[in-house]
């Protein structure tokens, strides 16, 4: 709101009588703010969305310590904001190439692709990581789940993190998983006919309203976030182009049978 309104972080700190980091913080999500300051910065603004002010409302008066925080010190930021993004989405998309949704994950399964890093991790941060990746997957077995839609390239079925075994139990769980009814879980083989996004996994969460969307990138150096709404507009694009290519689901499960035979 601050930026489409042309203020600055001095003109919001100086409403509140906060200081200029202060704001910074609120506006990273690294520091609560109420649902009537949201209203009163909204008006300061001349915010004219209502649905959009009052979603944030409803967010900063929702706000509350998740499990999440527990892993904070022990694993990285981006993946509490991730699990974050999870939590509170209202429908996610995911797009991934070389490995398997991190939510859909295995313990064995993120485990071999922690131990990979480098430098190595210590057994503590390691397991910290393992325990954090395997809790995230408890959004998607919620009752009133919201729709999940995976898009999984069969590069990534064929790589064998924690080895055979350890694979074809990961493509038990894409299977069960893939039956929750909230759940789509679709297939890119190697014969479509190329793919877009330039091989970059992306994952896209609907927020209450489509101004609160998010996307987020896999990059070196930890996760990235997008919220700019033109950014939006491409990677909806991207993602449904890549759907249309996509097995539908009862051929996916097939070839997922069918690759776990093969490996």
């Amino acid at each position: 709101m601050r930026d489409c309104a042309g203020r600055t972080t001095a003109d919001a700190a100086a409403l509140f009588g906060f200081a200029r980091t202060k704001i910074t913080q609120i506006e990273k999500g690294q520091y609560p703010i109420s649902a009537e300051r949201v209203r009163m910065l909204a008006s300061e603004y001349q915010e004219s969305d209502h649905a959009f002010v009052e979603a944030l409302a409803a967010m900063a008066e929702e706000r509350h310590r998740g499990w999440w925080e527990e892993y904070r010190g022990s694993v990285p930021v981006g993946f509490l904001d991730i699990a974050e993004v999870e939590y509170f989405s209202k429908g996610m998309r995911t797009y991934q190439i070389s490995h398997v949704p991190g939510a859909m994950q295995t313990e064995e399964y993120g485990r071999s692709i922690f131990r990979d890093l480098y430098p190595p991790l210590s057994p503590r941060l390691l397991e910290a990581r393992v325990e954090h990746r395997v809790q995230r997957s408890a959004f998607l077995m919620r009752e009133d789940g919201e729709p999940y839609s995976a898009l999984v390239h069969e590069a990534a079925l064929r790589m064998l993190f924690g080895g055979r075994d350890a694979a074809k139990r990961q493509m038990d769980k894409l299977l069960e998983y893939s039956e929750l009814p909230h759940v789509t879980l679709r297939v890119i083989t190697f014969g479509t006919n190329g793919f877009m996004g330039a091989g970059q996994g992306i994952v896209y969460a609907n927020g209450p309203v489509p101004r609160l969307d998010t996307v987020q990138l896999d990059a070196v150096g930890g996760p990235a976030f997008l919220h700019e709404q033109r950014q939006m507009e491409n990677y909806r694009h991207i993602i449904d182009k890549m759907t249309e290519r996509a097995l539908t689901e009862s051929k996916s499960r097939d070839a997922i049978r069918l690759i776990k035979k093969e490996i």
